[in-house]
């Protein structure tokens, strides 16, 4: 994530920018996609997915045309994404929303100045392309409509408000309540079950195989929205590394999703995870077209806007497609940076303005501070590295932690539920 030309009343502990002096300062013209990573991230992602999907799972013919069908205008997103990012840039640098990038200060590339909040555009692609589907899969009369746009309100809900904090600069403690606030019309329209299963190995403890948490349920859904957009925002600070996140963890999902329908022979339960699909895919799509912008060097910063919109909307996913545990799992680093910042963020130990690392403009290494991040973790334990490679360390420790979530599925199923 980054700064806005008004950093220095910037009190996100995830920023990214600051402002240099005046005489510094230069427009950064917006650079093409880097359409060779791209090219190279679709083939990874896409072969073992589509395969999954066309050939190694038995799915059923109308339930795989739908599949293929969200994947289809997933794919027109990402290429109507590519082609707004520039366009937005340009209005969002007009209306003085920019940034300067800290990791690069005392060098060229650190007195340009950056678009920011351009999460504005993934969010409002993703919702039009999500409301288009409605079209070719949803009836009138269908029950899972109703969650289906109350999910869309949600997500837009928190697009609006991350706006607003990337415009108004809005303090810590009122970022924790944008999330409950925006996560209202999908708990006040969810109709599924409130019941959640006892691991076997406690029901003879419990005394119940079946445990229903009525309101408790929803409680539970809105603190994992507040927990999903909030831990994204904060595990930031280098290019690529929000965006980054975000497309390993919305791979993971859609692996899963696949997954757990080709080996269900129950047609609600391959319902709800289709559901999650439908979501998770232009997610990924329109996160990938971002990334393009976004990597190493970046030339458009993200915003909370982004990070909010990126966060809620895994978390409607889980929720809807009923694997919450399966997510938090999958969020492991997340939850891993969370533990390490929270005597900060608590005000235990001081908390800077940016919880960044050191930059020397002679080396172009990153130090590590004492700060209580993943990103400083790495660097003390790894030692100093170039910007780029600390990313692509922290993105593969994100793979793994998906990886290690399959496995354990994998070693569990049967046992545990």
């Amino acid at each position: 994530m980054a700064a806005r030309k008004r950093a220095s009343t910037n009190s996100s502990s995830s920023t990214q920018t600051t402002k240099p002096p005046k005489t510094q300062e230069a427009e950064a013209p917006i650079s093409a996609p880097k359409s060779g990573l791209i090219l190279k991230l679709a083939l990874f992602f896409s072969v073992p997915y589509f395969y999954l999907v066309l050939s190694h799972y038995k799915i059923e013919p109308e339930l795989r045309n739908s599949i293929l069908i969200n994947a289809g205008l997933s794919l027109a997103a990402f290429f109507v994404t590519v082609k707004m990012i520039p366009v937005a840039s340009r209005y969002v640098l007009r209306r003085n929303l920019f940034g300067y990038d800290i990791n690069k200060k005392g060098t060229p590339q650190g007195t340009l100045k950056v678009p920011e909040s351009l999460g504005i555009v993934v969010g409002v692609v993703f919702l039009v392309f999500s409301i288009l589907f409605q079209y070719f899969n949803f009836t009138a009369d269908s029950n899972w409509l109703v969650e289906y746009n109350a999910a869309l309100a949600s997500i837009c809900f928190m697009v609006l408000l991350g706006f607003v904090d990337d415009v108004l600069d809005v303090p810590w403690r009122v970022k924790l309540i944008l999330p409950s606030i925006a996560a209202l019309p999908l708990l006040m329209a969810y109709a599924g079950h409130t019941t959640i299963i006892i691991p076997k190995p406690l029901v003879p403890y419990v005394g119940l195989e079946v445990w229903d948490l009525g309101w408790m349920y929803k409680l539970y859904m809105g603190l994992l929205a507040v927990f999903c957009t909030n831990s994204i925002n904060i595990h930031a600070g280098l290019n690529g590394l929000e965006v980054g996140q975000t497309v390993v963890i919305s791979y993971a999902i859609l692996i899963h999703n696949i997954m757990q329908i080709g080996a269900s022979a129950d047609s609600e339960y391959k319902k709800a995870h289709a559901f999650s699909i439908y979501l998770a895919q232009p997610l990924l799509a329109t996160s990938l077209a971002l990334f393009s912008y976004n990597w190493y060097p970046s030339s458009a910063f993200v915003g909370d806007t982004y990070t909010y919109f990126a966060g809620m909307t895994m978390a409607v996913v889980g929720i809807l497609g009923h694997f919450s545990e399966t997510l938090l799992i999958f969020f492991i680093p997340q939850v891993l940076n969370f533990l390490l910042s929270l005597p900060q963020l608590a005000g235990i130990i001081p908390c800077p303005r940016h919880r960044l690392p050191r930059f020397d403009p002679d080396t172009g290494l990153l130090t590590g501070t004492n700060d209580g991040t993943l990103v400083n973790l790495f660097l003390r334990q790894f030692g100093r590295m170039t910007e780029k490679r600390l990313c692509v360390y922290l993105l593969v420790f994100q793979a793994l932690a998906c990886g290690f979530c399959f496995l354990l599925r994998y070693f569990l199923a049967g046992w545990y539920k």
